[in-house]
């Protein structure tokens, strides 16, 4: 029961179609028994790049796909109606890229970038660390200037690709002036003194690898330094609006997926003589589950034009994440309890799809920031 898109232009109409199609031949077929595995799909990705949506919101002249937001979220979402850890990583990837593109001087953008959105790379980001929590300003890890090099020492933790990724974009501290003193680096995976942790042992998301990343006086020449020493954290922050709006995405997609599973269970399961999708209790919490995806799509896709407009979206990416996020826990709450039994099961992909919503509402800034940021926007803003 793919979902209704209203795409602003044939080639993106195209562009869903051509996810639907992946997904179903690619994507479906694997992904229980990668995450039974706990399995990276490396080469899930490398398919993805290949056909250009590892690179979709980023300009052609640097060999991305220049699609707006709008149409880069729902081919995300369509990614993560099947397999969650996917979507996320393609998120992650966009995000990990986004410093260049951002704050990169023009050669750098020419020099690293195409390779970086040409699909054979995957990136990660290095924000968090173990200590910090949702307080990237008191970060630790230190990037001290030696001659034409940095030398970063710390650790970072909660690192989406940590340990499988080509590339990582990492935040360090270069001063002790507090979120002034951070400054953004993108540091090659081959790097002496870079390593991964044991990965993280997870509730869900079980074949996307989270690891803490160490830096045992990594060196990184300082033409790798993206924008100028203090602009890391503004670089973050503006990246994370945007990575906001892909979790959100993600979570209408995971949504979507359990809604799909409950909805053709309940039309099959019969009990008093019919479909239990004629039961008028049951039949209220799926429309009430539709109802929540339709809106998460709707709020996200609204912050999403804004983006593609270049106004102001920040307050709305927090809202979106935060939405579509929360919907997402109870869709595939509520998801299981139409299966009853059979929805606690490994039969059915719905317990994956409720253990995999719950970080949703963790990550990329938990949903209590989210809210901060709201209300914070909206104590200095003059219309609400």
């Amino acid at each position: 029961m793919p979902a209704v898109r209203l795409m602003p232009t044939e080639e993106s109409a195209d562009l869903i179609e051509l996810t639907r199609d992946i997904v179903d031949k690619e994507l479906r077929p694997r992904v229980d028994k990668a995450e039974r595995a706990h399995e990276f799909p490396r080469e899930v990705f490398r398919t993805l790049g290949r056909a250009g949506l590892l690179s979709l919101p980023y300009p052609e002249e640097y060999g991305g796909g220049g699609q707006p937001y709008e149409v880069y979220l729902q081919v995300l979402e369509e990614i993560a109606t099947a397999w969650a850890a996917v979507g996320v990583g393609t998120s992650v990837h966009a995000l990990s890229c986004f410093g260049l593109f951002y704050r990169g001087t023009e050669e750098q953008k020419r020099r690293w970038l195409p390779d970086m959105l040409g699909g054979e790379q995957l990136g990660a980001y290095c924000l968090s660390e173990s200590h910090a929590g949702s307080d990237p300003a008191a970060m630790r890890t230190r990037a001290v200037r030696d001659g034409g090099d940095y030398v970063i020492t710390g650790a970072k933790a909660w690192t989406t690709h940590g340990g499988a990724a080509d590339f990582y974009k990492v935040m360090a501290r270069t001063s002790d002036d507090g979120g002034r003193g951070i400054s953004c680096f993108l540091v090659p995976a081959d790097s002496p003194g870079l390593s991964a942790d044991v990965p993280e042992d997870k509730m869900g998301l079980m074949s996307s690898v989270t690891a803490t990343m160490l830096f045992d006086q990594v060196r990184v020449p300082a033409e790798r330094r993206l924008g100028e020493e203090g602009q890391g954290l503004p670089i973050a922050l503006a990246g994370l609006d945007s990575g906001r709006l892909g979790i959100a995405a993600v979570a209408t997609g995971v949504a979507q997926g359990a809604l799909d599973v409950a909805v053709r269970y309940a039309k099959e399961r019969e009990s008093f003589g019919k479909p239990i999708i004629d039961h008028q209790g049951l039949a209220f919490v799926l429309a009430d589950m539709a109802a929540g995806v339709e809106s998460a799509r709707a709020t996200y896709l609204y912050a999403a034009r804004l983006r593609d407009a270049g106004r102001p979206f920040s307050r709305q990416a927090s809202i979106a994440k935060m939405t579509a996020t929360d919907n997402a826990m109870k869709v595939t709450t509520d998801a299981v309890q139409v299966l009853g039994g059979a929805g606690y099961t490994k039969d059915f992909p719905v317990e994956r799809y409720m253990r995999e919503s719950k970080v949703m509402q963790i990550f990329e800034g938990t949903n209590q920031i989210q809210r901060l940021v709201i209300s914070r926007d909206l104590a200095r803003s003059d219309r609400s």
